[in-house]
């Protein structure tokens, strides 16, 4: 596991990644398929400005250690749920119930299907993670041999 470094520092100012934006099933297929035809896993990452949890998993996704890793192994999709109101119905297209409860990040491998849903509802609580272990957690699912 690659280990976080001096150059990681949590910003004063929280990130607010999610635009508001409605996302159709089409749009997030393409993203899905242009995201795996350039060999990179997709990060389905469901979440809200409001949501503290949504802010601290971007906050340590911008570290650089953690953007830099990032970049080279997953394309990140923000899908913004508003206040359960707004995108809920792509939850099934990636293999979520539709419920409450974010932030949620969804990994599809080059397959196009989800490999971490039995873990993925640990970071509605992200704020109690340590920063290396959300890392440590994106890293565990960083390409490898197995993607065809």
């Amino acid at each position: 596991m690659i280990l976080l470094d001096a150059i990681d520092h949590f910003p004063t100012t929280m990130p607010q990644p999610f635009e508001g934006k409605k996302v159709s099933s089409i749009e997030l297929k393409n993203l899905i398929s242009a995201a795996t035809s350039e060999k990179k896993r997709v990060i389905v990452f469901f979440g809200a400005n409001w949501c503290p949890d949504a802010q601290c998993l971007e906050a340590v996704m911008q570290l650089p250690s953690v953007k830099t890793f990032c970049d080279h192994h997953f394309s990140v999709i923000h899908v913004d749920v508003g206040d359960y109101d707004t995108n809920m119905h792509l939850m099934p297209e990636v293999g979520l119930p539709v419920q409450e409860g974010i932030p949620r990040l969804v990994i599809i491998d080059l397959r196009g299907k989800p490999i971490n849903l039995a873990t993925n509802d640990q970071w509605r609580s992200a704020r109690d993670s340590s920063s290396q272990d959300i890392f440590n957690y994106l890293q565990m699912y960083a390409i490898d041999d197995t993607d065809n």
